[in-house]
């Protein structure tokens, strides 16, 4: 009977301090007698709750408030430099990986073009390349590596850290997981677009919101859907593809990497662009534009960042071809918005980086698709992390990790010092 009193009470004591973490982490800068009014725990459970979150380095003192009546209060807040996660967004035609400290804060950043028609052996190996360096750079910075994740295109096993499926890839059944645990790192594994929902909850636009829909839009189109408060992950694990989301009911639409037909993924990514771009100079022959040279480069994240170059400078079939992107996003935005009535959807991706261009287009044809009544209940944006979305989502897995589970964070007193110790355990 004692031995389940003691475990409840640890359990008590897990979920209190995981509230509290919470309350500072978003309400920041808090002080004990805030958090003591706000969680209706008692003073001295707050500040040994406080204690213990000092102790494991994840929250400081940041000074004192002396504006109103009575003692000033001490205030606190996350500490940044906790640690580190290390990011690794795996692209169809790149690999990035950045050092993102625990409030959300890019570091260090770097990004390698990859072939997706070259071996997977090598495309690993860049990542593994790249892995070390980001590790590398936590040294420099005297920064605690904190985990490393991962953000994919394509279905993930986040229990087993393994990618099911990536129809852009070609790639079946990688245990990232196992591949990478050699480096005595926590190691996580998620949908690039889930990655980048948990982002934008936690750091970004999407504080608030209860009920939002984050589309990834670049060689790929995939969805993170947030209903409740909550990823939803659907029974398998794998909701959210809602790239792969027929938008044709005949059977002639143009055929998908996943091997079905008329796929909004199809009309709505990076090489439907380049399409209405030839489309358009071949309408047009003999009338040369700054467009026409850009269809030799392929459909990478580069051409998008020249496509938009053009459009800002008033290319007209640069233009146009953005306008129709913009009209083929909106059209299955629409059909999102009237089966989940979110409250935001948000843009993000290498599409994103022309969304300025898009944004008008998108709000025309979810207008002219949508339900009148649902669609004026929805917000659409562009995501402030615009390509990075993704990797900077890998990290809000881990951080949104920690802030639920402590036992991540174990405390180490040291002689003189207070020190975090980030558990290992994969």
């Amino acid at each position: 009977m004692g031995s389940r009193s003691a475990a409840d009470q640890t359990y008590v004591r897990e979920l209190n301090l995981s509230s509290v973490l919470r309350r500072v982490y978003h309400e920041a800068p808090t002080s004990r007698a805030q958090l003591a009014t706000r969680t209706g725990l008692n003073k001295s459970t707050i500040s040994s709750l406080i204690e213990d979150l000092m102790q494991r380095g994840l929250i400081r003192e940041l000074g004192t408030n002396s504006t109103g009546a009575g003692r000033p209060a001490t205030l606190l807040e996350i500490n940044a430099r906790v640690g580190a996660v290390i990011s690794v967004e795996l692209g169809v035609d790149f690999v990035l990986a950045a050092v993102i400290d625990f409030i959300g804060t890019v570091l260090w950043r770097k990004q390698m073009s990859a072939d997706a028609a070259e071996s997977q052996a090598q495309t690993l190996a860049q990542i593994g390349a790249l892995i070390d360096e980001a590790a590398a750079q936590c040294t420099e910075r005297n920064l605690t590596p904190l985990a490393l994740s991962f953000a994919i295109p394509g279905t993930v096993d986040i229990d087993e850290g393994m990618l099911i499926y990536a129809p852009n890839l070609n790639w079946r059944n990688v245990a990232f997981r196992r591949l990478f645990a050699g480096r005595g790192l926590r190691v996580y594994v998620e949908n690039d677009a889930n990655a980048a929902a948990v982002g934008e909850h936690l750091f970004g636009d999407a504080q608030q919101a209860q009920n939002f829909v984050f589309v990834f839009a670049g060689v790929g189109l995939g969805g993170g859907l947030f209903l409740n408060g909550q990823l939803y992950r659907g029974a398998g694990g794998y909701a959210g593809e809602i790239g792969h989301t027929p938008i044709l009911a005949q059977p002639f639409g143009l055929e998908c990497h996943c091997g079905k037909q008329g796929c909004w993924e199809m009309y709505a990514n990076q090489a439907a662009i380049l399409r209405r771009l030839k489309s358009l100079i071949d309408a047009a022959p003999g009338t040369r534009s700054v467009t026409a040279s850009l269809l030799d480069t392929g459909a990478t994240a580069a051409t998008i960042a020249l496509i938009k170059q053009a459009a800002d400078a008033g290319d007209p079939q640069a233009v146009a071809a953005l306008a129709e992107e913009g009209c083929a996003l909106g059209i299955g935005m629409a059909g999102l918005i009237n089966v989940l009535n979110p409250e935001k959807i948000i843009l993000g991706g290498p599409i994103s980086m022309a969304g300025e261009h898009l944004l008008p287009a998108i709000l025309a044809s979810v207008k002219q698709h949508g339900m009148q009544e649902i669609v004026s209940q929805a917000e659409i944006s562009l995501s402030g992390f615009g390509p990075d979305a993704s990797v900077i989502g890998a990290a809000a897995v881990v951080v949104d990790d920690i802030l639920t589970n402590l036992t991540h964070v174990e405390k180490e007193v040291v002689p003189g010092a207070l020190m975090s110790t980030i558990s290992a355990r994969v």
